[in-house]
């Protein structure tokens, strides 16, 4: 018998670059086992950074478009995954077996100044967020996973 999918989904405040992130790493190492959804608590767009930096380490995120939360109601999520303490604190509740878990990363969009310091920082979350992803599903499913990533 052929063990479903878990459907995950990786909350942001925008939905244009770290939860853009997460789902193209997930879907590229993971898809066997993850369903990967990404959404943003407002809606804005998908950052052409991310979209670089996701290129360059050979994951194509550039079909991928930023959506409100909303826009998956209807989807029985597994666990809902916030990466940001903006997200998590305006985190719709979901209903049935959704669990939450918070694991924030730091947020390259908001950088000014010298673009290639500017792309090392979005570098520096990707490598970050893959390293998350690749722990996936099995850490969520550890006795303590919300201790672990609080």
């Amino acid at each position: 018998m052929k063990k479903e999918k878990l459907n995950i989904l990786f909350l942001c405040t925008g939905n244009a670059c770290r939860s853009q992130m997460a789902e193209g790493w997930a879907r590229k190492l993971k898809g066997d086992r993850i369903e990967a959804f990404s959404a943003g608590v407002i809606l804005t767009a998908l950052s052409t950074r991310a979209v670089k930096v996701m290129a360059e380490a050979g994951v194509d995120i550039s079909g991928q478009f930023s959506k409100h939360v909303d826009e998956l109601v209807g989807i029985d999520f597994d666990y809902v995954i916030t990466l940001c303490d903006n997200a998590k604190e305006n985190c719709p509740m979901f209903s049935g077996k959704a669990k939450l878990i918070h694991k924030p990363f730091a947020d390259p969009s908001f950088l000014i100044g010298d673009e290639e310091v500017i792309m090392d920082s979005f570098r520096k979350t990707r490598d970050e967020i893959m390293d998350f992803i690749l722990t996936l599903p099995d850490s969520l499913k550890q006795k303590n996973c919300k201790e672990k990533y609080d």
